[in-house]
């Protein structure tokens, strides 16, 4: 899959199924991106990816030939989304993401002008994504997680802010946000049910489906329908099926 074909998908609404990495090990991110994934994210906010690590591991995916890599920035900074997208990503999760103005932000900092503030200095980037402004901005996907108390808060804004490709919920953070004493505590399951609902209705209503990731071992929230042949929701996700290819 190529950048711009994992983009379409993106915007049609199509499911994709990714894998999270968070280890600097490329050999091994390289064989994750040869098993059929449709994309591999590497982790560059609590992961222990450095920015090298970061352009190796993106070098791995793509020499595994059927994944596109994505980048969860470290915060929306300008100079943080541009590296990653410079580096060769496909697209930014972008995180702590509370306001419309920051959503905003983010899609700024990875579009070119007019359209954005993005600097251009494509680099790596340039041989399979642009080089372009105009291909680079129709490639790149950008996805602003909610994970905050102002995030759900704001939901609506959020999904309705032009150029966002969609909604990426970080469990973890949100059931903090939401009272939970840590994640996947049980005494907020409602609340945490209530949130993931209420962020799937934003979503819907703005022509979106938000997307998840969910830790080996957990389970998958029960408000949140896994993905079908039949109604392809959420669009992306770490784990919460098997591509047809895994063994």
């Amino acid at each position: 899959m190529t950048a711009a074909e994992f983009a379409r998908k993106i915007r049609n609404r199509e499911q994709c199924v990714g894998y999270w990495v968070v280890l600097d090990t490329p050999v091994a991110t390289e064989r994750l991106a040869r098993l059929g994934y449709d994309y591999v994210t590497l982790d560059g906010q609590h992961g222990l990816i450095g920015h090298a690590g970061l352009l190796s591991n993106l070098m791995a995916i793509d020499a595994g030939g059927r994944s596109v890599g994505i980048v969860r920035v470290e915060s929306g900074d300008p100079a943080v989304i541009g590296r990653a997208l410079d580096y060769g990503a496909g697209g930014v999760i972008v995180p702590l993401v509370d306001t419309a103005a920051d959503a905003a932000d983010a899609v700024s900092a990875a579009r070119y002008p007019s359209g954005g503030r993005r600097s251009y200095g494509p680099m790596r980037s340039s041989l399979r994504i642009g080089p372009t402004p105009a291909e680079a901005d129709e490639t790149v996907v950008v996805l602003a997680m909610i994970e905050t108390a102002g995030g759900l808060a704001n939901i609506d804004e959020i999904c309705a802010t032009p150029g966002l490709d969609g909604i990426y919920v970080g469990p973890s953070d949100l059931c903090l946000a939401v009272g939970g004493r840590y994640p996947d505590d049980p005494a907020v399951a409602d609340v945490f049910e209530g949130a993931l609902e209420r962020i799937r209705t934003a979503a819907a209503a703005a022509g979106s489906r938000p997307a998840s990731t969910i830790r080996a071992g957990s389970r998958p929230p029960g408000g949140w329908r896994r993905g079908s042949r039949s109604r392809p929701w959420p669009p992306a996700s770490s784990t919460w099926s098997r591509p047809r290819r895994h063994t």
